[in-house]
């Protein structure tokens, strides 16, 4: 996998593009930093890669977010614990959103 910035693409368009048809990655930085990923795909592969992709990303958020568990030590809660937290976290919106809509019909009938 080889680096071009967006400049280099805009200047080289041509010369990267054969690269990519030839197999070869890229990642296109913008300002030092990624922003995208180049690769050849037939068209026939496009979906599957696409699912490929998004599969990955979702597997790297769920592991992110159960290290974060792990981190706080919320991975030991009981169900019952969890469940708690779930039904506070719905009273708590309960409550603001009757108080929005308190605040709404007050400012209707002035």
């Amino acid at each position: 996998m080889d680096y071009v910035t967006v400049r280099e693409l805009r200047d080289k368009s041509g010369q990267v593009w054969q690269r990519v048809e030839a197999g070869e990655e890229f990642v296109v930085t913008r300002n030092g930093r990624p922003c995208a990923l180049l690769l050849h795909a037939e068209p026939s592969q496009v979906e599957e890669l696409l699912r490929a992709h998004r599969a990955a990303r979702l597997g790297a958020a769920i592991r992110r977010l159960q290290e974060h568990a792990r981190s706080k030590g919320l991975d030991r809660l009981s169900d019952d614990e969890v469940q708690a937290e779930i039904d506070a976290l719905r009273r708590e919106r309960a409550t603001a959103a009757s108080g929005a809509d308190a605040m709404a019909d007050d400012a209707g009938g002035h």
